[in-house]
């Protein structure tokens, strides 16, 4: 019988290994998810998450990385939902390790509800092309929850002129001066999604030193009486274009607040988006959208030519 350990993250001397399990399971599972020791070292320190509780290596004797975890725990709320990610090795899954990882995550999960005297649930995603993923976490007690779809759109399609109401104004958001206004009206545009947590300015501003931030890509539209009403942040990730051989960028978050929704803004802030991406030379634009956005997002979506090219299924777990 094999001999395998699992301990917590221990800083830059695993980044490397990681990052290769990582790309070894995307290049067989297909799921765009390859990294770099950059990126994924900026996922890691991302304010809020805790270092040496969040993150698990499993190894087997030679030292050799099998399986990997990392969770991601909201930093308050009274009902919150830790997010897992794992990775385990071709060669090594069906067996226990898949197993162990779950369970490493549901403790931690647990022991955050108790620190905090709150109610917790667990989610894991995968696409519905995993169907070994699936099996897995229905066996672990985990349902669908939730149903995303990736879609795409070609930029050398027309993109309509937008047009915002009368006394609206278009602007860069200038996060320098304006990132508590910014968090504020993000965290009211998603309060009624599923799975919000709240943004804080700590974690805005951590966001916006990405080397591939790009200022005029990053859009609000205030209203007459000064409110930051809506926003659309679009990026284009070089090293994904790079490695995948590829022309992309993403409408990353697209919102508006409570008190300025049904007027139009939305769809004038997408195509404010969708043309960023095209004057920056981008030849496709995806996104992300629940199936079943309470705003009518998809709708929105499949109104200005975007179609739905992959389907991601959220699984849960209460406890």
């Amino acid at each position: 019988m094999l001999t395998r350990t699992q301990r917590p993250y221990a800083g830059e001397t695993d980044l490397h290994a990681i990052v290769e399990l990582i790309n070894t399971c995307d290049g067989v599972d297909r799921t765009d998810s390859a990294t770099s020791a950059t990126e994924l070292r900026r996922r890691i320190e991302t304010p809020g998450r805790d270092k040496v509780r969040d993150f698990r290596l499993w190894h087997d004797s030679d030292n050799q990385l099998l399986g990997y975890g990392s969770l991601w725990i909201p930093e308050s709320g009274e009902d919150i939902a830790g997010s897992l990610w794992f990775y385990v090795h071709p060669e090594n899954r069906n067996g226990s390790i898949e197993s162990e990882i779950v369970a490493w995550g549901e403790a931690r999960i647990r022991e955050v509800a108790r620190e905090r005297g709150i109610r917790v649930s667990l989610h894991c995603g995968c696409r519905d092309t995993q169907t070994e993923r699936q099996t897995f976490l229905e066996g672990c007690d985990f349902t669908p929850a939730r149903y995303f779809f990736t879609m795409a759109r070609s930029l050398s399609e027309p993109i309509q002129t937008p047009e915002f109401p009368a006394g609206f104004r278009l602007h860069q958001a200038h996060m320098q001066q304006n990132a508590p206004a910014y968090v504020e009206m993000f965290n009211q545009s998603f309060i009624d999604h599923w799975n919000h947590s709240d943004l804080t300015v700590e974690q805005l501003e951590y966001f916006n030193r990405h080397p591939d931030y790009r200022p005029e890509l990053d859009l609000v539209a205030i209203a007459p009486d000064g409110t930051f009403a809506t926003f659309c942040y679009a990026a284009i990730d070089s090293d994904a274009n790079q490695r995948y051989e590829r022309n992309e960028g993403g409408i990353e978050v697209l919102g508006t607040r409570r008190g300025f929704r049904k007027r139009g803004l939305g769809r004038a802030m997408l195509l404010s988006g969708l043309q960023g991406l095209r004057d920056a030379g981008v030849e496709t634009a995806k996104l992300g959208v629940d199936s079943q956005n309470p705003s009518g997002a998809l709708r929105l979506y499949e109104s200005v030519g975007f179609d739905r090219i992959e389907t991601w299924i959220a699984y849960a777990k209460v406890f």
